[in-house]
This record gives structure tokens, C-alpha cells and sequence, in this order.
């Protein structure tokens, strides 16, 4: 099927973001944050596995110069493998996606399961030369997992540790087989619908960064208890909903100055701060230097 000549019109280029956790294994992320298709390429070749995971929205693989499109679906897995030939990433990522790709050597995924290869199906010796594509549902343990990779808050310098972590185990979590162990490690998660409405209350607060809701305001909008929205929140986004809060205003605050598009005052008035001086110390307080200096080291 070819790409429709309607989509070249509003189609931007893009990159990933990528995380090197060790050799033969990173991590690529991805956030449309614009109102334009977005396209993302990465070459890899026919040594590697990969494992992608749609947080939100959706987006299309495309294959052999727009021969074959394979879409990617909000809460949806994908695995890729072809050792015959390389599988170099081309993927349409529509407005408002979030995307964490798994990218590792098949020499390395067969060392984590070198004890029971009959476990993945692809390893078997039957399969292991053959290409092997398969799709799944991303379970709210899963979940969990990409939201922390797609929300992280830490120090630079302790992220691909981080990732590293995170990333087996989502390997982990993809393959298996039983739901039991996420029951009891977290029994409010496993119901879909509790994970929606946390989802809800963080676009929320997101859209409404400026003037946020209080938390019982943000529990009502949601129908959780008080209780449910703050364990909840944490499980999932790994920090307190003003937490979380804060460390996105300064996120964003950091990009507008970065555009020189606006000055100090703006930016603070923007994210939600009456006075300068409140806006300045908060900046200080996540980044370690006031916004002017930022500005100037940026630019500089």
C-alpha cells in the first residue's frame, strides 16, 4: 500500500531520543508534541530485536518505501524480528504519541534465556531463523514501567542506570506469562479502568498546569478517593501529583527560555508563578542556576 500523497503535506521530520544501556542493548523514545505527522528513522540491522510500546496515540511502521504499513495502536506491543534481513526503523508517529522502543542484539536476548530458550517461541530451533512478528495488549504492570521511562525526573547522570533497570523489566513483564505476580504485587493497577483515570488526572493537571486543581478537586473530576489518586499516582508516575507537577512546569519553562521567545517574567506567568522571584527560586531549586543565567549559558 503507498503513503498517501495527503500526509507528505503536514509531515515533519523528528529524531528519537536515545538511551545507551550497554552494548548491544538502548533505548529509543519518542513524544509528538506538535500538531503535525511526525516521522522517525533508525537504521538497525538483522541482528538486533525490537520491542516497541505505544503509551499513547498511535503510529505506523512503514517497510520497503511505503510498500507495506504496519500500525501501532495506543497500549499496544509490537515485536519485530528478522534475521534474513535488516528492519531499519521508518515510522509515522501521529500527534500526541508516545512511544518506548527496545532495541537489543539477539546475542544478548539469547544469553538472558540461554537456560530455557523453548520459553520464547522465536528462539526455538525451529523459528530462530525465521522472521517473527508479533503484537499484544501492554498490561498495566507494563504500563506502569513506560510511564516511568517516559516521565523521568532524576539526575541525567543516573538515567541509563535507570533505564537499564527499567528496561529488563519490561523485557521481563513482556514475557510473562502470568498475570498472578502483578496481583499481588499491586492489586489497585491490574484494574484497567483505575490506570485510565490516573492517566486522566495527570493530563489534567498537565492542561491546567497554570492554576491546578486542588487534590480532592482532582480526585472528584476523576471519581477516585483522595487515598486512591495519591498511591496511585505515585505507583504509576513515581512521584506525588504536585511532584510530578512541578518537575513538568520547570520542564517547560526550560524550553520556552531556551526558544528566547519570551522573557523571565513570561515564561513564570506561563507555568503558573504571580511573582518573578517565586518563579526564579523554583527554577534555581530543580536546575541550580536562575533563569537569566540559564539563558545566557544556553545561548552562550
Amino acid at each position: 500500500m503507498k503513503i498517501e500523497n495527503s500526509i507528505s503535506k503536514s509531515v515533519a521530520q523528528g529524531s528519537f531520543e536515545e538511551t545507551y544501556l550497554e552494548d548491544g542493548f538502548f533505548v529509543l523514545s519518542y513524544k509528538n508534541d506538535s500538531n503535525a505527522i511526525e516521522i522517525a528513522e533508525r537504521q538497525i540491522d538483522s541482528s538486533y530485536i525490537q520491542f516497541h510500546f505505544c503509551a499513547k496515540g498511535q503510529a505506523t511502521f512503514v517497510f520497503n518505501q511505503g510498500s507495506y504499513r504496519l500500525p501501532i495502536l495506543a497500549d499496544t506491543s509490537l515485536l519485530l524480528y528478522n534475521p534474513q534481513r535488516d528492519l531499519p526503523i521508518h515510522l509515522e508517529v501521529q500527534p500526541g504519541c508516545m512511544l518506548i522502543s527496545l532495541v537489543i542484539s539477539l546475542e544478548k536476548f539469547h544469553r538472558l534465556f540461554s537456560q530455557d530458550a523453548s520459553y520464547v517461541t522465536f528462539l526455538s530451533e525451529d523459528n530462530r531463523d525465521k522472521k517473527y512478528y508479533k503484537d499484544g495488549s501492554i498490561t498495566p504492570s507494563m504500563a506502569v514501567v513506560l510511564n516511568q521511562l517516559l516521565s523521568f525526573n532524576l539526575n541525567n547522570s543516573i538515567k541509563p542506570l535507570y533505564f537499564k533497570g527499567k528496561a529488563y523489566e519490561l523485557l521481563s513483564l513482556f514475557f510473562n506469562r502470568s498475570e498472578d505476580a502483578n496481583v499481588e504485587q499491586c492489586p489497585f493497577l491490574v484494574d484497567e479502568t483505575n490506570v485510565a483515570k490516573l492517566k486522566q488526572a495527570k493530563d489534567i493537571i498537565i492542561a491546567q498546569m497554570a492554576e491546578p486543581p486542588t487534590l480532592q478537586e482532582l480526585a472528584d473530576s476523576i471519581d477516585l478517593s483522595l487515598k486512591k489518586l495519591k498511591e496511585g499516582f505515585k505507583q504509576i508516575y513515581g512521584d506525588t501529583v504536585y511532584g510530578f507537577l512541578f518537575d513538568y512546569k520547570m520542564e517547560v519553562a526550560r524550553k520556552l527560555l531556551e526558544s528566547g521567545n519570551y522573557n523571565v517574567n513570561e515564561v513564570g506567568l506561563k507555568v503558573g508563578y504571580s511573582t518573578a522571584s517565586h518563579f526564579i527560586a523554583a527554577f534555581k531549586k530543580k536546575y541550580g542556576t536562575t533563569p537569566k543565567k540559564y539563558i545566557t549559558e544556553t545561548n552562550g
